[in-house]
């Protein structure tokens, strides 16, 4: 028999309160998620702001996707090896050190060396899943990494009125002075607070697999994101899609064939793992998707016909009680999943996606149409968000849920990432001459939501095909290494 000393799940739950221990990992995820929606407010002034073509300020938002996906992955695979507090420590100092770059620079080289190091932060949040399986108790833990999943959806919604209200009444290096405070606090409460890792997984990293992946993601990625700005069919947009194409094919045969792989691809590619991950794009590409389409037409101008001419304060405002409606749904959804599961919560979430946007598809000529669309998007985001960890989590080995979390996380930064690219580039695509500028038409707004649907409608099916099973039956399917 284990004593209590011996045991390290009661050791460490022992050292610190679980409570304490969820607020300082939920903290730390809040200020990662805020990372995305922190420049939000300043797109259309930052080729002011940085005397940069807009084509050049776009990388403030690109960069730190673009980083975010592809070191979700690798510091998963680093706090697996080394420790989720160690590592999401080294983090919090890349967002505080990205931060206090960007606040000291008048230029746009030093803010998008700044919003690349905020990028690395986003391993928080898979990581913070992961030290909570490590510490807190079974019966606690569901409603735990509901909590924690919240907080990618809570921090950009909750974060998007506060960095609006910084933008318009301070300077805009505010905004990241404000993001550096959070990373110091951040960092204080998980050096206080969360406990040492004794369940570790020693091994080396795989560099080259690391490299591989960073150049395949970052060939696609590039690729969906400035796709529109160099021309979808130009020699530099194929020639970056086929780099990450070949790169990640190339990754893949040589993780199947090393013996210690950043990922282990026999366990990513089991269905119960395959089909969340997929379904996962979608999820991403819902929540980023209305984070990118209902600002705008709130803040156009009403006599365009299109929009309702709210500030950019008061297109927050009514964008953030969809981060609320998430908050407040992690302890339902945590006994949800204890009472039916992980798959058929996945499944309202995602079909109540299809509803969103179908509802905003039909009723969209009042502020308060769209903020009730919203908020149904926050429920199913959080009932999502919540389901897609509790499902990594049955399916893999203990040693590995830092990475899978993290694989799971750059599926939605993949989705994420292309709603940017797609909505954004379906609204220019879609515009009408309006003086000086270009306003995008009721019908560009239109096909954005029927995208949308089409996305949501596709993760519905995909969780349909995740399969019921135990964590004992799917590890004993993992094929041995040869």
């Amino acid at each position: 028999m284990v004593s209590d000393d011996e045991n390290p799940r009661r050791n460490l739950s022992r050292r610190a309160p679980g409570w304490a221990v969820v607020a300082a990992l939920a903290f730390a995820g809040l200020s990662s998620a805020f990372m995305f929606t922190l420049v939000v407010p300043l797109q259309s002034e930052l080729p002011i702001l940085l005397d940069a073509s807009r084509e050049d300020t776009s990388w403030v938002v690109t960069i730190t996707l673009l980083v975010a996906a592809v070191a979700t992955p690798i510091s998963g695979r680093l706090g697996d090896m080394y420790g989720k507090r160690r590592v999401i420590l080294f983090l919090l100092l890349a967002l505080i050190i990205g931060s206090l770059v960007a606040a000291v620079s008048h230029s746009i080289v030093g803010v998008i060396i700044g919003r690349g190091l905020q990028g690395i932060t986003t391993g928080v949040i898979p990581l913070g899943i992961a030290v909570m399986r490590d510490v807190l108790p079974p019966a606690r833990l569901g409603t735990a990494v509901a909590f924690m999943s919240a907080t990618m959806g809570v921090g950009g919604a909750v974060g998007m009125p506060v960095a609006a209200f910084v933008a318009e009444n301070y300077d805009w290096h505010a905004l990241f002075w404000m993001s550096l405070a959070l990373g110091v606090i951040g960092l204080a409460a998980i050096w206080s607070i969360v406990p040492e890792d004794t369940l570790l997984s020693p091994g080396r990293l795989d560099v080259l697999g690391a490299l591989g992946l960073a150049v395949g993601l970052a060939g696609l990625l590039l690729y969906v994101s400035q796709g529109s700005a160099w021309g979808w069919g130009s020699p530099l947009s194929i020639g970056s899609v086929t780099l990450g194409v070949v790169a990640l094919l190339a990754w893949g045969a040589y993780q199947l064939r090393t013996r210690e792989p950043l990922v282990d691809l026999r366990v990513a590619a089991r269905p119960a793992v395959l089909m969340t991950n997929l379904a996962a794009i979608g999820m991403g590409f819902a929540l980023f998707g209305s984070n990118v389409s209902f600002p705008q037409l709130l803040e156009l101008p009403a006599e365009t016909g299109v929009g309702f001419g709210l500030t950019m304060m008061q297109a927050a405002l009514c964008i953030m009680p969809s981060g609320l409606i998430m908050m407040l749904l992690s302890p339902l959804s945590g006994r949800l999943e204890k009472l039916f599961g992980p798959r058929p919560l996945f499944t309202i979430g995602s079909a109540s996606i299809v509803v969103a946007y179908a509802f905003v598809l039909l009723w969209s000529s009042e502020v308060w149409h769209i903020v009730v669309a919203n908020c149904i998007i926050g429920v199913g985001i959080a009932f999502s968000f919540a389901a897609m960890p509790m499902i990594i989590m049955r399916a893999v080995p203990s040693n590995e849920t830092g990475v899978s979390n993290g694989l799971n996380a750059l599926f939605r930064s993949v989705g994420t990432s292309s709603a940017s690219a797609v909505m954004g580039g379906v609204l220019a695509a879609m515009s009408i001459p309006a003086g000086d500028v270009a306003i995008p038409t009721s019908a560009a707004f239109a096909t954005c939501f029927w995208i949308a649907i089409a996305a949501a409608v596709v993760a519905t099916v995909l969780t349909l095909f995740i399969p019921r099973s135990t964590p004992d039956a799917e590890r004993a399917a993992i094929p041995p290494r040869g």
